[in-house]
């Protein structure tokens, strides 16, 4: 694909239908296929050249969690069971590789290491392990955080893990040696609401620029009622080397939204999925501005978000039972 990138022309160019909601969503590395966590328990593969719908069935909860190896003929799911599942990507019936029983309780995230040999995980049960993507050999683990963990990320280097939680922690590891190298506070992301006695926020996902200058955090803030929905996304900024929060990146007028995935643009422009009771949208963010300088509106929530290889094509898995592809370009 060869369009050029036009955030201001984003528009739906197509819509892959299952019949339980949705609430994960990635695209393996070469592009062919969108894979998306159901309520029905299930992964539904969906082929991006002609919609063709096929089902991963082996995990007993829900799944949050999804990754690929290097070349995207292995996708790994992780269930809110605790169960690790290596699959053949594009075979006709997918059929287990191996599982393996990698936390007790949920799985919340997964983070493949830029050169394709490990795999992170993390979850309810406040560790960290790395395993290797060939084999699932267990490389690693260490307890990692006080709170449920609900993000990692490989820094691009290759020699950082970066993990954020629950109450606003985000902490940089070193791979090699499972060491903690420092700590970012994020803890504007976290609402303890004494009335409702909830803890509500933490640290949804994180993303390095393309430059590797910044670091960024998302998730909500002001929740001044947790259970009612009331709170508004925000996306936390900091400069890499010095550790300095740079920007906090709002979305004006949304009072009723998650920043659910954040993902980094080509020209360095931060998108973010937010959904909630005000509804879904894309948003918009460049690093010398703190609100939003575009957002794109969709009919219904929205749950997750990937970004294609392309640059162009993103998929978001939806309450409303529907992957959504949009073209941040006016030709595709």
């Amino acid at each position: 694909m060869t369009a050029a990138l036009d955030i201001k022309q984003a528009h739906i160019v197509s819509e892959l239908a299952h019949d339980r909601p949705l609430i994960s969503c990635r695209i393996e590395p070469q592009g062919r296929y969108v894979f998306a966590g159901a309520e029905d328990n299930s992964v539904q593969r969906w082929s991006l050249a002609d919609g063709a719908k096929t089902p991963l069935i082996g995990h007993d909860s829900w799944v949050k969690a999804i990754a690929f190896s290097k070349d995207g003929e292995t996708t790994i799911t992780g269930g809110s069971e605790g169960r690790l599942i290596w699959w053949p990507t594009a075979a006709e019936k997918p059929t287990e590789i191996r599982r393996i029983d990698g936390h007790q309780g949920w799985i919340r995230a997964l983070s493949v290491s830029p050169d394709g040999t490990l795999l992170a995980s993390v979850g309810n049960d406040l560790s960290v392990r790395v395993w290797n993507v060939a084999d699932g050999s267990l490389v690693r683990e260490w307890p990692a955080h006080e709170r449920f963990i609900y993000s990692v990320l490989f820094h691009p280097s290759g020699e950082f893990l970066l993990t954020g939680d629950l109450v606003g922690v985000v902490k940089q590891w070193n791979v090699a040696t499972g060491e903690l190298v420092r700590t970012f506070d994020a803890k504007p992301l976290h609402t303890y609401e004494g009335g409702q006695q909830v803890d509500f926020g933490g640290v949804r996902t994180l993303a390095v620029s393309p430059d590797g200058k910044y670091l960024a955090a998302a998730g909500l803030h002001k929740a001044t009622n947790p259970l009612g929905a009331v709170h508004e996304p925000l996306q936390l900024l900091w400069e890499w080397e010095s550790q300095t929060l740079v920007r906090s990146h709002i979305a004006e007028g949304i009072t009723g939204g998650v920043l659910w995935r954040s993902v980094y643009l080509a020209d360095q422009t931060l998108m973010g999925a937010c959904g909630g009771s005000t509804g879904g949208f894309l948003l918009f963010w460049k690093p010398d501005n703190d609100k939003d300088f575009h957002r794109f509106k969709y009919p219904v929530l929205v749950r997750d978000m990937d970004l294609h290889p392309d640059g162009i094509r993103v998929a978001t898995a939806h309450h409303d039972r529907n992957v959504r592809i949009v073209s941040l370009s006016a030709k595709v």
